[in-house]
């Protein structure tokens, strides 16, 4: 059965388009690959030009001062200029992947495969629809029976995850921007959504400014994303509220649902470069790319590592920006193929399973791992009987299921994370909402690190810099607690512990500033408290929280800090790196001994400017790297891709270097 999953029941009419779309890949941009991050340039002032400020300084947070990268450049206009001239109707303009979409005739094929600037032409994927598998209830606001609290029927999916208690803290997700890329919004009539803070809205698919349905658009073609722009940020006082109600959003129109559908992966990376533009910090997206309609080709297991779709590696480019995205894992737990669908294949990406009200895995609910045997899904939310909006009315809801349902809760957490603690990047949230999960000590590829907690991420503690001094910030919500009995218990690793009194207290959160240690010292530490009787805390119970000095992560579990992702090869730490503070960067991994090792290290041009190869030790091995090319010259600041090969497995990871 070939499948495009966007997990929630619509309706379907039968559509059929006669053009074939390409992918028009450029070999360059037309400028020396050696200066293009010239300030001075224009295509450098062209590609500033693009971003509003809230992206440029998201940038700034998660980047330093080096905020452009080559993929940001535009495309030549001699090359655009060009091809409309031979009769190509360019749809899509993805400067990230140096391409175009675009409608070409088919007597032109050949002709614009054969022109000097063009790289590849490949058709973009065409992708079946498949109908949700439960039906909807739909339910009018007079058909209920109140819970006596504010949410209504919405509380038991948010009390899953502990969002009421931080919603009672007075955190509700303001001043962060999130974005939804969905099949459509009809958000404007319906009483829990006129009201939302809505920045701005696209159709990729019709190319305008309106995302309900019009008239081309197929009956309930808006259904979907409207219940699910309602789970996050809907709200109807004692009836609906969304896990972060209080932030603003973008919304895109990615999907066009019908019988024989064409939904396509240039319109989600075409959203994707618009919502980073416009500076979003969250991106959630319940649909996944796998098998696609008869005599395109489909999408394998083998092609779930990340590497390999359009839509995941837009993910990745814009967490290399800053963003955080989330995704759905998928509704193929029961089905042959049962594995994550793209984009939650993704390296950055927290893909997100469904469990029920009790915390039990829903049989359909996506599992992992990607082909190349990273832990996916990477958490759970509720997506059993899920409550939302229903779009083409203005007071009726439904119940639904789908992992599509679970996305929007566990974005909203994230959300509401950073509401709280601005200052974190990208890195940070993950790690923390990772971290925080109910099974982060033993993940697997069923429920990843379990169960999402707004209450547990944001009093997971966290780190920032300012002025080279690092603050460490405790959130403890207890509201029995005795306030000026927190401490911290700081040593380093296998040595005594040290009691330190806070510097600052406000809103339930502590500040220490840390003393002074070497870079990438590793650190332990805990907290204690007395209740309001004189009760004695320690936090956590029975562990310690473990740092490296001059990371901004922190681990209940120190394999972690080396990998988020999976820990056969670890994430390179620390990440950004700095040559001038930090020395080296370092990549651990593991071997069964005697596996030959290899390194390359690879800049934005695609010029691999460093290799390194060794012969393995049975168990971990680590590999350091000082930031130099084989010409030993320190490198530029940028992103930099490390391809490591084991035994002829690859895997990917990337660092950013800022000078």
């Amino acid at each position: 059965m070939n499948k495009h999953l966007i997990f929630l029941l619509v309706i379907f009419t039968s559509v059929s388009f006669s053009q074939q779309k390409y992918f028009i890949f450029f070999r360059d941009k037309g400028i020396n690959k050696n200066t293009y991050l010239s300030k001075s340039s224009s295509e450098y002032q062209t590609a500033l030009s693009t971003l509003t400020e809230k992206a440029i300084g998201r940038r700034k947070k998660n980047l330093g001062d080096e905020i452009i990268r080559f993929e940001d450049l535009p495309l030549k206009d001699d090359y655009l200029n060009e091809l409309e001239n031979t009769g190509v109707q360019i749809i899509h303009k993805l400067n990230w992947f140096n391409c175009v979409s675009a409608f070409i005739p088919s007597e032109k094929v050949n002709l614009v495969k054969s022109l000097p600037f063009v790289e590849a032409v490949k058709p973009v994927k065409r992708i079946s629809f498949k109908k949700d598998f439960l039906p909807e209830t739909i339910l009018k606001e007079k058909n209920f029976n109140f819970l006596t609290n504010s949410y209504g029927p919405s509380f038991t999916q948010l009390n899953l995850s502990d969002i009421p208690l931080v919603h009672s803290k007075g955190v509700d997700g303001r001043n962060v921007l999130v974005g939804l890329l969905d099949s459509g919004f009809d958000w404007k009539k319906h009483s829990s959504l006129s009201s939302r803070s809505v920045v701005a809205e696209y159709d990729f698919v019709f190319d305008d400014s309106v995302t309900a349905n019009q008239d081309q658009d197929v009956p309930g073609q808006d259904s979907h994303g409207t219940l699910v722009f309602s789970i996050i940020g809907g709200f109807r006082d004692s009836i609906l509220i969304g896990s972060s109600y209080g932030s603003s959003f973008l919304l895109a129109k990615t999907e066009y649902i019908a019988t024989e559908t064409h939904i396509e992966e240039d319109n989600y990376a075409a959203a994707l470069i618009w919502m980073e533009n416009l500076g979003v910090d969250i991106t959630s997206s319940s649909l996944g790319y796998s098998e696609f309609d008869p005599g395109e080709d489909s999408y394998t297991y083998e092609d779930m590592n990340g590497k390999t779709t359009i839509v995941s590696k837009a993910v990745d480019l814009a967490f290399e920006r800053g963003v955080v995205s989330f995704t759905s894992a998928g509704n193929e737990g029961n089905s042959k193929w049962k594995y994550i669908t793209a984009p939650a294949d993704a390296f950055s990406v927290i893909a997100v399973g469904s469990v029920d009200s009790q915390n039990r895995l829903a049989n359909f609910s996506s599992v992992g791992p990607t082909y190349d045997g990273r832990i996916k899904p990477e958490v759970v939310a509720m997506g059993v009987s899920v409550y939302g909006a229903l779009a083409g009315t203005t007071d009726e809801y439904r119940y639904a299921n789908g992992t599509s349902t679970s996305s929007p809760i566990a974005a909203g957490v994230a959300a509401l994370l950073l509401s709280k603690f601005p200052y974190l990047i990208n890195t940070q949230v993950r790690s923390i909402i990772l971290e925080s999960s109910s099974n982060s000590q033993a993940p697997n590829n069923q429920i990843g690190y379990g169960l999402i907690s707004a209450k547990s991420a944001l009093e997971f503690p966290n780190i920032k810099n300012i002025d080279d001094s690092y603050i460490l910030t405790k959130v403890i919500f207890d509201s029995t607690k005795n306030p000026n009995s927190v401490s911290l218990h700081l040593a380093e690793e296998g040595n005594a512990f040290n009691t330190h009194s806070f510097s600052t207290f406000k809103d339930d959160s502590y500040e220490f500033v840390l003393p002074h240690f070497p870079d990438n010292k590793r650190l332990e530490f805990y907290f204690t408290y007395q209740d309001s009787l004189g009760n004695l805390f320690r936090i956590p119970a029975d562990k310690n929280y473990k740092m490296l000095y001059g990371s901004l992560n922190i681990s209940l579990n120190l394999n972690s800090l080396f990998n988020n992702l999976d820990y056969t090869v670890s994430d390179i730490y620390p990440n950004p790196f700095l040559p001038n503070k930090h020395k080296v960067v370092r990549l651990n991994y593991r071997s069964a001994g005697n596996e030959l090792f290899r390194l390359s290290i690879i800049d934005a041009a695609g010029r691999s400017i460093k290799e390194i190869s060794q012969v393995s030790n049975v168990g971990e091995n680590i590999i350091e790297w000082d930031g130099t090319n084989d010409d030993k010259i320190i490198s530029s600041s940028g992103v930099y891709y490390f391809l490591v090969t084991i035994n002829g497995k690859q895997f990917g990871k990337k660092l950013v270097l800022l000078k």
